[in-house]
């Protein structure tokens, strides 16, 4: 059946309209994949949560996060087998590394583990399983009709555009989000199927779950020029939250990625920071997008305390702002254990949940000491999220268009503006990457916009590395050494000890003189002829670096030995250079 369809679809369609017709359908996938995902997270929270009280602290929050990371690991261990956490880090490389081929397992996996880790109150956002399912679908699609690896890198941004529109509703934020965080040299004619699925995925959206936002907002005042001071301390004010943000969450992935051989180890240390949070802070279970709405649809003090429902600190209203300075503190701490413990979730939402706290407590403390002109906080938590959303990921422009279509707040759409740009040039001073890319960082797959450094960095040393390279021994004479010169196709003898390490190499170039000498074949021996490499390249060395010491020594090929300095091979120029210029050519074609 799909033999024919193809059939067809080589006779009758152009590959740009295949593509269309491609994005439509992944747009419609990518919705109900994300209808699914947060039906079956609102169906398990309300069967776990349904019957606490807001006046009391609920001891079944020291459990429920736990049996849900716990379980969660069984699902991936014994039915997926396979790693799925990180989603949007995935999606970026596999995007940005040219390669974009997603297993199929991504299309299901990420929404059965996030909803049992969520649902159970893991303080991880929905977004990034999403993103990868949606991703994972248009990978799949492409593979199915054979398409291009060019084709098949814009279906996936396609996916993760769907993904994103069909989640928030805001078909405009989920193709920048594609175009600004996971794209790499993306052309004017890859907007067109971007656009198609990410308007499909709202379309159908809004069909499946009605046309409110996800947050019921009404401006509080309209925003004037008086507040410009205002608005630019906000921004500065997110950008350094956005760097505790990613310092932190870094931190803490270092220290859990420590415990990477010792599952239950991890379970119980991660289990037990975020219960336990949880338990103090109530507001941190599951994405936290109920208790921000409270901040940004309340109207009076009253309506803002509901977020200390369930918590030691109901009841006691002027705690407010440090309730809100502590929990604003603690969500990374959350995220980090419960995706540190082996659950499955992103950083999207605890970005967007951190900035509402920040938004808010920045106004609500401005307002107290009665700084200046009044700040309306319901409409600072708004700016709060763009903010940090937007220094997190290096992303402004996701950051103020998400904001304004999930709460329709596009009267604000200029301090959405000022706060976001703000918030990324402050971070950008301290963190030159998203925390995706530092992510990749991290692993040495980082890829960037400069092509000659993605170019290095997809780069395989094996590649290059020429490994039958004849070698002789320290003691081998002249006269044996004549007949490996004559028989060798290259233009250095490494010279290894018994153990294979190695010691120096012979030029043939520069021992020519001698070769022809018979008298000469039994005085001298390989130990005596040979020289002191000009550098040594290392196995597991970065490609720039390997670069780097071919430029500065001019030489024509390099050794490459192991740690204990066992001879691996040698690289050459030649091939080096042959193998960069063909990757740039690959990179660069549209």
């Amino acid at each position: 059946m799909l033999d024919r369809v193809i059939a067809w679809r080589e006779k009758s369609l152009t590959d740009r309209q295949m593509t269309s017709v491609l994005a439509l359908f992944i747009g419609f996938l990518a919705s109900v994949a994300g209808y699914v995902l947060h039906s079956l997270i609102s169906l398990i929270q309300r069967l776990l949560t349904e019957d606490f009280v807001p006046y009391a602290a609920n001891w079944l929050y020291l459990v429920f996060p736990v049996i849900g990371i716990y379980l969660t690991m069984l699902f991936i261990k014994y039915v997926v087998r396979d790693n799925i956490s990180h989603g949007i880090t995935r999606v970026l490389y596999a995007i940005s590394s040219r390669r974009s081929k997603l297993r199929g397992h991504n299309c299901w996996s990420s929404i059965v583990a996030s909803a049992i880790t969520i649902g159970f109150g893991g303080s991880v956002g929905a977004e990034a399983p999403i993103v990868l399912t949606g991703s994972a679908i248009g990978s799949r699609l492409g593979q199915l009709f054979h398409v291009d690896k060019r084709t098949m890198m814009l279906l996936v941004g396609c996916g993760a555009s769907a993904a994103i529109s069909g989640i928030f509703k805001a078909p405009i934020a989920g193709l920048v989000f594609t175009l600004e965080v996971l794209m790499i040299d993306m052309t004017m004619s890859s907007l067109v199927p971007i656009l198609i699925s990410s308007i499909t995925a709202d379309i159908f959206s809004y069909l499946f779950t009605g046309t409110s936002t996800l947050f019921a907002f009404h401006i509080d005042g309209a925003w004037s020029v008086e507040r410009v001071p205002g608005t630019l301390l906000l921004g500065i004010f997110c950008g350094l939250v956005s760097l505790y943000f990613m310092r932190t969450m870094t931190w803490c992935e270092g220290r859990f990625a420590r415990l990477k051989e010792r599952p239950y180890i991890r379970l119980l240390t991660g289990g037990l920071v975020l219960s336990t949070l949880i338990f103090l802070f109530p507001s941190l279970y599951g994405e936290g997008y109920d208790t921000l709405g409270l901040l940004i649809s309340g109207k009076t003090p009253a309506d803002w305390q509901q977020v200390m429902n369930g918590s030691l600190f109901y009841g006691h209203g002027e705690l407010l702002a440090l309730y809100i300075f502590l929990v604003m503190m603690t969500k990374i701490f959350a995220t980090s254990s419960t995706n540190g413990a082996g659950g499955c979730g992103g950083t999207f939402a605890p970005s967007l949940f951190v900035g509402g706290f920040a938004g808010f407590l920045f106004a609500r403390l401005w307002n107290m000491e009665q700084i200046g002109i009044y700040l309306p906080e319901k409409n600072f938590t708004l700016l709060g999220m763009a903010g940090v959303m937007a220094g997190v990921m290096h992303a402004p422009l996701t950051g103020i268009f998400l904001i304004a279509e999930i709460t329709g707040g596009y009267a604000l759409f200029v301090p959405l503006i000022i706060v976001s740009v703000v918030s990324v040039m402050v971070i950008s001073i301290f963190e030159p990457h998203s925390i995706y890319a530092m992510r990749l960082a991290r692993e040495g797959k980082l890829l960037t916009h400069h092509t000659d450094k993605s170019v290095l960095t997809l780069m395989n040393m094996d590649s290059v590395i020429e490994k039958s390279v004849t070698h002789v021994k320290p003691d081998l004479p002249l006269s044996r050494l004549v007949n490996v010169l004559t028989s060798s196709d290259f233009n250095f003898l490494p010279v290894v000890d018994d153990s294979g390490r190695l010691l120096g190499e012979i030029d043939i170039m520069k021992v020519r003189h001698i070769v022809f000498r018979t008298e000469l074949y039994q005085r001298y021996h390989a130990s005596q002829l040979m020289t002191p490499v000009p550098a040594i390249l290392y196995q597991n060395e970065p490609m720039e670096d390997v670069m780097k010491k071919f430029d500065e020594t001019g030489a024509y090929a390099l050794p490459v030995v192991d740690i204990n300095n066992l001879l691996i091979g040698y690289i050459t120029r030649q091939r080096l250079y042959s193998v960069y210029r063909q990757l740039v050519a690959d990179y660069s074609t549209e």
